[in-house]
């Protein structure tokens, strides 16, 4: 059953005079419980879409439903974990959790709340820095913090944005194993919504990646993920299976990139976007002016 039908979405930023689209006309189901990741370079909208669904950003045309119901703005069946943590600095971690339950569950008493928020600071392994400010805090720390602050709430929905962008490979592949063990051992699984511009993230997460091509932001083609849950990162990333999975996704990211650059009748926008390639060490990338 669908959770989540985009149908036609666009949207654009500028002036009257000047207009830029970022999306243009989307369509996507997501099911209920689903762990999609949007796959793309950077420029290909997948920040601009998952504002759109969330509520933050108004679309130009299209709309968003939600369990059959036009999005119109920010809703308490959604949570949003962005890259840059988004934690009250004054607030110690526990009180950054229990800020959201305030929020998106105010029937809740003050203990109840004292007590999911510590429920899940320990799921993310930091009761003992739950008195700590974020400013105490690593990178890593901090995105277990927003993690549990958007689990604890309890949506149905969560949407995650680059979540694990700026912290170094260990630390990534850690929170990445963390977020699936939390979803994978939830009563209702959530339907998880996840920006990714990591190959080899985007197929150990989901079930099903979306590739995304930039200038204006479409969607390129989807592809399902072959591995059955749970995962183990060394059992599958050391097969055939894998490989040949992983080769066909970058082809695709490729090829997204190549329709729109190296059309015979389109230019390259001078100093827009630039793709990096390192197939040895599973990463693939992209550098532009913009997200």
């Amino acid at each position: 059953m669908s959770r989540i039908n985009i149908r036609d979405l666009s949207v654009e930023y500028g002036t009257k005079n000047k207009r830029f689209t970022a999306v243009d006309h989307v369509s996507l189901d997501v099911n209920e419980g689903e762990f999609i990741s949007l796959l793309g370079a950077s420029g290909c909208g997948k920040s601009t879409l998952i504002s759109a669904i969330d509520g933050l950003r108004r679309p130009s045309g299209g709309t968003v439903f939600i369990d059959g119901e036009p999005v119109s703005g920010t809703g308490k069946d959604r949570s949003i974990v962005f890259q840059n943590y988004s934690l009250f600095p004054w607030m110690t971690v526990k009180k950054n959790v229990d800020f959201g339950l305030r929020q998106i569950r105010p029937e809740l008493s003050k203990k109840e709340r004292n007590d999911i928020a510590g429920e899940f600071v320990e799921k993310v392994g930091l009761s003992e820095f739950k008195n700590k400010y974020p400013l105490q805090l690593s990178g890593g720390q901090q995105q277990r913090v927003a993690i549990a602050r958007a689990l604890a709430v309890n949506t149905p929905i969560l949407l995650m944005d680059e979540p694990f962008g700026a912290l170094d490979t260990k630390t990534r592949a850690s929170l990445q194993e963390l977020l699936l063990s939390l979803w994978r051992n939830e009563e209702k699984k959530k339907t998880v919504i996840f920006v990714t511009h990591d190959v080899d993230e985007a197929i150990f997460l989901s079930d099903r990646i979306v590739i995304m091509q930039p200038n204006p932001g479409r969607i390129y083609r989807e592809i399902n993920v072959p591995f059955s849950r749970p995962r183990i990162r060394e059992n599958i990333t050391d097969t055939e299976l894998y490989r040949n999975f992983r080769n066909e996704i970058v082809n695709a990211f490729y090829e997204a990139e190549k329709e729109v650059y190296h059309d015979s009748e389109k230019k390259i926008p001078s100093g827009n976007t630039s793709v990096i390639r390192n197939f040895n060490s599973g990463s693939v990338s992209a550098v532009a002016g913009g997200r």
